[in-house]
């Protein structure tokens, strides 16, 4: 059963994070991170231009004990307190494996177990040391699989402003980069790319929807008919439009924070999510706060940061716990 009021704390926690295609496993202590293991499949998926669920469930059977085995090094399970794990949103079959693997630990020795959100361990990603980020704040969560603003006001806590009505930017970055003949993953690709090309070359739109709501669909739409339109100029001018694109993509996800920020009359922003580790982003919302490179994309270190301001389960009552899929 869940212990009311009871909650991780500063204990040693090891985390697990297994949504999508990255096994992670990490231990902190407070907000120190005391190691941080990613694996990822990023070459295993490459050939197929993204991420094949199947695929990325397997692996994730090879990968996470040997992940979880060098996360612990010498201190064994012995030392921690806590066990944390993502419940969702993602692929089932990866978050599956996960959560199986942290209920197995857990039971075994007897610890609690809190279940994650992995949207709340991206905005928890701020709370690590060096520099924490305490709230309240805005905060724009830009990944593969999703895109939202959300207001802060607390740990552990947060409130939906808008989300994207169809393709997250992440994915949008990934279809563009498909578009473009780039490899996997498409965000790195492009951002790369872009740096040799003229972001004013194509005038890509950005699409104006009700509200602090995103849309993404038309610019994958656009880019899609500049590249058929080129036909064999397209490699003398793929800069060029990796560079737009980029640029229309990072101008809506600006333009849509700064509006929030203003409704809000938020004083501090920050940027999460595999998309804050772009170049152009983060020089656009120069004054905002976001984790380090290594903490944008999926880790286990956020999702045992989140743990901290999370409700532990007592055992046995996790092992009826299942995985979601969706966020909302």
């Amino acid at each position: 059963m869940e212990g009311p009021g009871l909650r991780a704390g500063d204990a040693l926690i090891l985390g697990l994070e297994t949504s999508c295609d990255e096994t992670a496993a990490a231990l902190i202590d407070g907000g120190r991170i005391v190691s941080s293991v990613v694996a990822s499949q990023a070459d295993l998926h490459a050939r197929f231009g993204g991420v094949v669920p199947e695929v990325a469930s397997r692996r994730h059977l090879e990968l996470v004990v040997p992940v979880i085995e060098e996360a612990l090094g010498p201190r064994g399970l012995d030392e921690v307190d806590t066990v944390a794990v993502t419940q969702g949103p993602g692929l089932i079959g990866a978050l599956l494996v996960g959560l199986s693997a942290a209920k197995a630990l857990a039971w075994g020795r007897g610890l609690p177990l809190v279940p994650v959100n992995h949207l709340h361990g991206h905005v928890a990603s701020l709370y690590l040391d060096p520099d924490p980020l305490e709230p309240p704040f805005l905060c724009l969560l830009a990944s593969g699989g999703h895109t939202l603003l959300v207001d802060v006001p607390e740990h552990g806590a947060f409130r939906r402003l808008g989300t994207t009505l169809d393709d997250a930017a992440g994915e949008a970055f990934d279809k563009g980069a498909r578009l473009l003949g780039l490899g996997y993953p498409g965000g790195a690709e492009i951002d790369r790319l872009a740096r040799e090309g003229d972001p004013e070359a194509f005038d890509f739109p950005v699409a104006r929807v009700p509200g602090l709501d995103f849309s993404f669909s038309g610019v994958k739409t656009a880019l899609l008919y500049e590249v058929r339109g080129l036909g064999d100029q397209l490699e003398a001018r793929r800069a060029d439009l990796a560079a737009s694109y980029q640029r229309a993509i990072v101008r809506a996800l600006v333009a849509r924070t700064l509006e929030a920020a203003e409704q809000t009359g938020a004083e501090r922003v920050a940027v999460v999510g595999g998309v804050a580790a772009n170049s152009e982003l983060r020089a656009s919302l120069r004054d905002a706060t976001a984790p380090p490179l290594a903490l944008c994309t999926d880790n286990a270190a956020m999702i045992a940061s989140a743990a901290r301001y999370g409700e532990a389960i007592q055992p046995p009552g996790y092992l009826a716990l299942d995985a979601f899929a969706s966020a909302f």
